[in-house]
């Protein structure tokens, strides 16, 4: 008989149970449009009037049109876009000009021509704590509490979208916390077990739940009387020596005192665009294609961590003045995006975030503006983003050259909050593709901005054109922009080492013992 663990004990027999179904009238709603990925594609093309896109390049080098890693053709239109120019041509004087005129000026244009716009009526959440738990990670007691987030979808019942989200918070310390919110996978990183006397009492209410069905039980329990089918789990022993190696980034922020928090951004908003009728934007559109100013998955998922910062907000355990946001690869875009766009959120980890993300989109390096057009990737933009892709269309070809905002931009709304972009080497497996000079180029022409608030950048000047990207393991840490490419891969592990005090120095935060 195969024995079972308490992590993975379901319920196995059902006695009693009822379920009530509730019936929702589906002629009273709009019929949800289910596209395939591809169909939804063709669609947008269509709402544009792009008859052709240009294919995306290849990674490979080798390949048939492979991407470009001559960084002497990827600057086809070096200039960027003045972050302190309006529209109109006038120079940004101050502060005050910045936020008054300029920054709603580049919101404006970065969510028409890039990311979407939320739509101004979005249902409520009702957050709720599923489960709150006691747990021992690593050498940290925490409390554990695992929460859902019912959208109300009252207006358009067809679709459910319920967010999930695991809140980790040390007990070890003095609170309210600080807090990083990271998008991942969440679970319980180390979930309390019964004492050996509460086990035996499962154990035996277990045994005579299973002969009570099915009698011939017995006589297998009676040969083997020592024999018990549900078994703790092995768990690290806290006291042991730590292993070698640097502890996991959620070890190194409950050691240092903070919290962290893992939502799915797969329950906010699905990654492919046939999910783009359903999710968060599909129940919003009542289950219909999107409009090409509409939101795209990264808006979706940002504006699910601005959601559960609002229920971070009514948590005691808590400080929600310093909670960050962090992503690697697409959620790193997704990161940026956060905090681009939600000033609550104090601090980002932006990691590894390429095109989409700190990467300028008017280079050609690797990844391209026609890697996130025309291939799956497109759901992460609104639809006006695939005008950039364009080769034949009812109004001409255009390219990322055409975009009238860049990513510099985005960075730049971020400021004067503390902005960590971290980056990875090609050798150990964060791409060429993700064009780190881009990333570079952008995170120096941010630096405007953050002087222009009265914050410190990353401590060179803001000419993207002449400044060298610096070599690996250089930390430009002394500022609230910073920049540090480490020596690991396709992560951002390596770096929390250095974001951590850095983001606590700045925060003013210092780990006090609890009483």
């Amino acid at each position: 008989m195969k024995k079972i663990s308490l992590f993975n004990l379901f319920i196995i027999f059902f006695y009693g149970v009822t379920a009530q179904t509730i019936v929702v009238d589906s002629s009273k709603y709009p019929k949800p449009v289910n596209f395939t990925t591809q169909q939804d594609h063709q669609n947008m093309m269509q709402q544009l009037g792009i008859k052709r896109l240009r294919p995306g390049p290849n990674a490979n080098e080798n390949a048939a049109n492979p991407a470009n890693y001559d960084e002497a053709k990827a600057n086809p239109c070096p200039e960027l876009p003045d972050i302190l120019t309006t529209t109109s041509g006038k120079k940004v004087a101050g502060a005050d000009m910045w936020w008054k005129e300029r920054r709603p000026e580049l919101i404006n244009a970065i969510e028409k021509e890039l990311y979407g716009r939320i739509p101004n009526k979005i249902p409520n959440i009702n957050w709720k704590v599923k489960v709150t738990d006691r747990e021992f990670i690593g050498r940290t007691p925490a409390i554990v509490k695992q929460l859902v987030g019912y959208v109300d979808n009252s207006e358009y019942p067809l679709l459910n979208v319920d967010i999930n989200m695991m809140l980790v918070v040390p007990t070890n310390v003095k609170g309210p916390v600080p807090v990083l919110m990271m998008f991942g996978f969440p679970s319980f990183p180390a979930p309390a077990q019964p004492s050996p006397a509460d086990l035996e009492k499962l154990n035996t209410a277990f045994k005579e739940l299973m002969i009570k069905n099915d009698p011939s039980m017995k006589v297998i329990f009676d040969r083997y009387p020592a024999y018990s089918p549900i078994t703790r789990l092995a768990g690290a022993n806290p006291f042991a020596a730590p292993p070698p190696g640097d502890p996991s980034p959620t070890e190194q922020l409950l050691a240092a005192g903070w919290g962290y928090l893992t939502i799915e951004p797969g329950s906010i908003q699905a990654d492919n665009g046939a999910g783009l009728t359903k999710g968060i934007i599909g129940l919003v559109n009542k289950g219909q294609p999107r409009k090409p100013e509409d939101w795209g998955s990264l808006r979706a998922w940002a504006w699910g961590a601005s959601r559960a910062l609002d229920y971070l907000e009514t948590d005691s355990l808590v400080d929600a003045k310093k909670v960050g946001i962090e992503g690697v690869s697409r959620y790193g875009k997704a990161a940026l995006v956060t905090l681009a766009f939600d000033q609550r959120f104090a601090v980002g980890l932006i990691g590894s975030s390429g095109k989409g993300g700190a990467t300028l989109h008017r280079r050609i390096f690797g990844e391209a503006v026609e890697s996130l057009t025309s291939s799956g990737e497109y759901h992460w933009m609104a639809g006006n983003y695939l005008r950039y892709g364009t080769s034949e269309s009812g109004f001409g070809a255009k390219t990322g050259c055409d975009l009238t905002v860049d990513s510099h931009e985005l960075i730049a709304l971020a400021a004067p909050r503390l902005t960590f972009i971290s980056y990875g080497i090609p050798e150990k497996g964060d791409a060429k593709w993700l064009d780190q000079t881009g990333s570079y180029m952008s995170t120096v022409a941010a630096g405007s901005v953050f002087k222009l608030l009265g914050a410190k950048d990353i401590g060179v000047s803001n000419d993207y054109l002449k400044e060298k990207m610096p070599p690996v393991l250089t930390g430009l840490l002394d500022g609230q922009l910073a920049w540090r490419q480490h020596d690991g891969g396709h992560t951002d592990a390596p770096n929390f080492k250095h974001f951590i005090p850095w983001a606590s120095r700045f925060l003013n935060y210092e780990k006090k013992a609890a009483q």
